[in-house]
């Protein structure tokens, strides 16, 4: 029984606040499915579950904070299929059912059409071959000749036992003995095709096995009912009809998703069923079911910049009037619904302050601090470990500044035809830079732990994110030195979005053995930042600017941008900070190679 506990989230994190459970006891979990939500000082994470069974017990209730390491949950394996014990074979009839269990003694033989016993012993086969384990054709499926007596079935009779190894005929092709009298013609015979084997007026011996499938023909039987109706549960699929499935849709399966999406989709009344999956083999995530529409609820027009507005605001552009072309929701619009909802919060505390008859009201639900405290605990938290690293780590500092006139004449180019959604900037490039130049310079790329310094077992790039609230988080980006850059753009978009909205999982937030920081888009020309614990280094980037740069003797305008380094000088010295920057600067001059 594995044990899932508080994770550590964190370096600076010691202790942790359970929200909320999304599993109940016998629910079956998988690893990498989400089953808490924990809060740290910083944000609210989804914490996933590292072992595969059945949630057997919680031992925590949520809201409860508990150091990291204590047992939250217990998690019962899931037991093994067993395989089935030997038991006795059902009485079938004699005709459909081959012998099953095995044993020196053989089936008696069953009467002959003249009612002699037959010869207990089976003649020989036309052909000695090795047998061959297949099925002997079904009594349905056998043709009799023209002027032969039809077969009756024997009285039912416990199964014939085979030994271990042979081939297991079918009771019902067992010969007769030949009859003394000549066999009566039926009242109405009924036309027949050759028969593949035999002569005419014998009765067909069971079929040698061959390696050639039998022929798929209907039996037709002098007398009484086809056995295809006798046994309609047997029948063997013709080719008509495995053609005919060809053409019937099948059922569409259910999509997968964790049990916090399941969740989430019932809570907003969404069908899984119609919701496109963006996640690793089809898998919905959390972002598909908040981008789906309910059904009955038509998705309104809004423009890409209204939509990014609203989102900023928090507005939901469902409930805006627009008054675009159309009814399409636009930027004024979302600004007159967010001030028209400031104007009418400030009297929403009013009529909340009368307590109910029965006694004080109850505070409403809530899925962690208020957002004042939350912005509080994560400054202490910042505060304490960036004085741990300045107080612990001697740091140096380093610069460079990077021609970017290739870089950006690529990103054009790549860019030229996409769609604005699609498109590349030049913090993905920089990050690709960074990541790749760790390849070669690996001293920088690691922990400091116990006195010593510890290789990274990959490239795992924690970025450096500001919140709108206020605060910082480093999502990571794990093996970015693997990803193209415009897969590494897609998933730089997608934590950025979500550390933002509080929606990360603890996998997102650990495991970083470099981080990037980047103020380009504020306007800043450099940052030297300060170093996480326990990683050895950090880099920084500026915006890119135009400044007067001499090429080849000549002087130019160019498009440039700084590249800065903090490293930890217990782990490396100058000389190898200033490899890696001329690493990062020489693969900026080959885009193309990134």
């Amino acid at each position: 029984m594995a044990e899932f506990t508080m994770p550590s989230l964190g370096a600076d994190m010691d202790e942790g606040r359970l929200l909320e459970w999304l599993v109940g006891p016998g629910d079956r979990v998988s690893r990498g499915d989400v089953v808490a939500v924990v809060e740290t000082d910083k944000a609210a994470v989804e914490v996933e579950c590292f072992a595969t069974g059945t949630v057997g017990r919680l031992l925590v209730e949520p809201g409860t904070r508990v150091p990291v390491g204590t047992p939250l949950a217990l998690i019962e394996p899931t037991a093994p299929a067993t395989a089935p014990g030997p038991a006795a074979a059902p009485a079938t009839s004699p005709a459909t059912s081959p012998a099953t269990s095995p044993g020196p003694a053989p089936a008696p033989a069953p009467a002959a059409a003249d009612g002699t016993a037959a010869p207990s012993h089976r003649p020989a086969a036309p052909r000695a071959e090795p047998p061959r384990h297949r099925r002997p054709a079904p009594a349905h499926r056998r043709r009799t000749p023209p002027g032969a007596v039809p077969e009756t079935p024997a009285p039912a009779e416990p199964p014939a036992a085979a030994p271990s190894g042979t081939a297991r005929p079918a009771p019902a092709s067992r010969p007769h003995a030949p009859s003394t009298e000549p066999p009566t013609p039926p009242a109405e015979p009924r036309p027949a095709r050759e028969p593949a084997s035999g002569a005419p007026g014998q009765p067909l011996l069971a079929p040698v096995p061959t390696g050639r499938r039998p022929a798929r023909e209907p039996a037709v039987s002098g007398e009484g009912p086809p056995a295809a109706l006798a046994h309609p549960a047997r029948r063997r699929p013709l080719p008509s009809d495995r053609a005919a499935d060809l053409h019937e849709p099948e059922e569409a399966a259910t999509p997968t998703a964790g049990p916090l999406v399941r969740h989430l989709a019932d809570v907003r009344g969404i069908d899984l069923a119609s919701v496109r999956g963006s996640g690793r083999g089809g898998r919905i995530t959390r972002a598909d079911v908040e981008h789906a529409v309910p059904r009955g609820v038509a998705r309104p027009r809004v423009t890409p910049y209204a939509r990014r507005l609203a989102r900023d605001l928090g507005v939901d552009p469902r409930r805006v009037h627009g008054t675009g072309d159309g009814g399409a929701v636009r930027a004024a619009d979302v600004r007159a619904a967010a001030a028209a909802r400031a104007r009418t919060e400030p009297r929403a505390p009013v009529e909340r302050e009368a307590p109910p008859a029965g006694g004080p009201e109850p505070p409403p639900p809530s899925r962690g601090r208020p957002a004042e405290d939350r912005a509080a605990g994560m400054r202490q938290a910042l505060a304490a470990l960036m004085s741990r690293a300045k107080r612990e780590i001697p740091h140096y500092y380093l610069s460079t500044t990077v021609d970017m006139a290739a870089a950006e004449a690529w990103l054009h180019r790549r860019n030229r035809g996409r769609p604005p959604s699609d498109r590349l900037v030049d913090s993905a490039l920089l990050l690709k830079a960074a990541a790749t130049a760790l390849r070669e310079v690996p001293a920088l790329n690691g922990h400091w732990r116990d006195g010593g310094f510890v290789p990274g077992t990959g490239v795992h790039l924690g970025v450096a994110v500001s919140l709108r609230g206020g605060g910082l988080l480093a999502p990571v980006i794990h093996d970015a030195d693997a990803l193209p850059v415009a897969d590494l753009m897609a998933v730089l978009r997608d934590l950025v979005r979500r550390a933002r909205l509080g929606r990360l999982r603890g996998s997102e937030l650990t495991g970083a053995t470099f981080t990037v920081t980047s103020l380009g888009e504020q306007g800043v020309e450099a940052v030297f930042g300060v170093i996480h614990p326990p990683q050895v280094a950090l880099a920084g980037f500026g915006t890119v600017v135009e400044r007067p740069w001499a090429v080849g003797g000549l002087l130019g305008v160019r498009p440039v941008v700084t590249a800065t380094l903090s490293a930890d000088h217990r782990a490396t010295d100058g000389a190898v900070g200033a490899r890696y920057l001329g690493a990062v600067g020489r693969l900026l001059q080959d885009p193309e190679e990134l």
